[in-house]
């Protein structure tokens, strides 16, 4: 033995050196396989965090870029104001109803399945949208896109809480309002240039288009985000089951709720202010659409307040109910507008109103969605689908109730507004108990 009988020199035992050597380059291989998965995992992120972002413009896409063609559709069809309203309501009633559809398919069958097969079906009735006759079939076309439309909502939704939980859920989600509020940014601005140079019939063409890259990017680079075995297979009755299960948890329905009637509110701007602004006021299709992208500007920059500087360091019922509030401060200034109680105003305390309404929004409707899905690990499609569904309903209700008194009064609107917001906060106090979230922090476990 050597002296000291502790060191063996490494050309004693070649066998040992090699296996050491293999053993480091094996090491160093491994790094290097960690680094670039870990690289393209960071690549593939932000490619699904843009198609979520698609997918979450899809209702903007398909309602904004329409609105400052309202008027010109009255008159081309021949038919009332409130008749073309019910255009709106017909594609929001059915992305209301899709979700139910779709969302329990995505957790049997995964998500990318039905997301692919609603694309489909969304550009073929888009692009019967530009082809209808009168008011009545663009009235069945917009419900046929509506239903279609619904897979890319509820299930960018579902793969948000396949991915994500906690804080990081609801920083998404801020995230996600980011890239999906471009559109409601562009599409207005696009929808009044296309006048310029064709009808309101050019305006679905372009939509059509956009449905079919949107689809070809979900068919290239969004990869399935729900394990088979996490898949549920007892159909339509576990997903009632599962339904059910989600709307006996009361914090759950009031999360719902409260999202739902902020949805009101929101939608009541989405269908009256084209009349408002462009018919009470005479601004030109393109001043709306200008105005229009500044709101939802503001809805953008609050909302990325909220993911970037309020969400981890403030309890999102707490942000969620200085939103409310402001809200129905902001509906209420439009009620007393409206009504004539300051004198006649113009364009502008209107216009700052409706921005301060709509920028209150980009911490109302993710953190709603967020503190909803928290309480759901499992059957996150149904879940999903029973919060877009009550949102759209309540939508496609007050659309044709903006417009019940005609379109030469802003009333219906700040009414509907200020409603919505007001019964959005009574179900928020009364049914989740904001004051006593730890107590309530089991959730529903569905």
């Amino acid at each position: 033995m050597p002296e000291g009988g502790a060191h063996i020199p490494e050309a004693a035992h070649p066998a040992a050196t090699e296996t050491a050597t293999k053993a480091g380059s094996a090491a160093a291989t491994g790094t290097a396989a960690e680094a670039a998965a870990r690289a393209a995992h960071r690549r593939t992120g932000w490619l699904v965090t843009l198609v979520l972002g698609g997918l979450t413009a899809t209702p903007p896409l398909a309602m904004d870029m329409y609105l400052p063609s309202l008027p010109a559709v009255t008159r081309s069809l021949h038919a009332p104001a409130a008749t073309v309203q019910l255009t709106l309501t017909a594609c929001l009633a059915g992305m209301a109803l899709g979700q139910l559809v779709v969302g329990p398919m995505s957790d049997k069958w995964g998500r990318r399945r039905p997301l692919l097969i609603g694309l489909a079906v969304y550009v073929v009735a888009t692009a019967l949208c530009a082809l209808a006759p009168n008011v009545e079939t663009l009235v069945a076309f917009r419900l046929a896109q509506g239903l279609a439309g619904a897979a890319g909502i509820v299930i960018a939704r579902a793969v948000v809480r396949d991915l994500y939980d906690g804080v990081a859920m609801a920083r998404f989600f801020s995230t996600l309002m980011l890239i999906s509020g471009v559109a409601p940014i562009v599409a207005p601005l696009i929808g009044g240039q296309i006048l310029r140079v064709t009808d309101w019939r050019g305006v679905f063409v372009v939509l059509t288009v956009v449905g079919v890259l949107l689809g070809a990017l979900v068919f290239t680079r969004l990869p399935e985000t729900l394990e088979p075995g996490d898949r549920h297979g007892g159909g339509v009755t576990e997903a009632l089951r599962s339904m059910r299960a989600l709307l006996a948890d009361l914090p759950f329905t009031g999360y719902m709720l409260a999202g739902g009637f902020a949805f009101a509110a929101l939608f009541a701007y989405i269908s009256a202010s084209p009349f408002v602004i462009q018919e009470i006021y005479g601004a030109s299709p393109q001043t709306f659409s200008l105005l229009f992208g500044l709101n939802s500007v503001g809805l953008v920059a609050v909302g990325q307040l909220n993911g970037k500087v309020l969400v981890g360091r403030v309890a999102l019922e707490k942000v969620l109910a200085a939103g409310l509030t402001v809200v129905i401060l902001a509906a209420a200034a439009l009620l007393l507008m409206a009504t004539g109680a300051f004198g006649e105003v113009g364009l502008a305390p209107v216009a700052a109103a409706l921005f301060v309404l709509m920028s209150a929004m980009g911490v109302t409707m993710p953190n709603t969605q967020s503190l909803a899905l928290l309480r759901t690990r499992h059957s996150a499609g149904s879940a999903s689908a029973l919060l877009g569904t009550s949102s759209f309903l309540v939508g496609a209700v007050a659309s044709p109730l903006v417009g019940i008194a005609g379109e030469h009064t802003a009333v219906p609107m700040a009414v509907v507004q200020l409603a919505g917001a007001v019964v959005a906060m009574a179900c928020f106090v009364g049914m989740c108990h904001p004051w006593n979230t730890r107590a309530d922090a089991k959730g529903a476990g569905n």
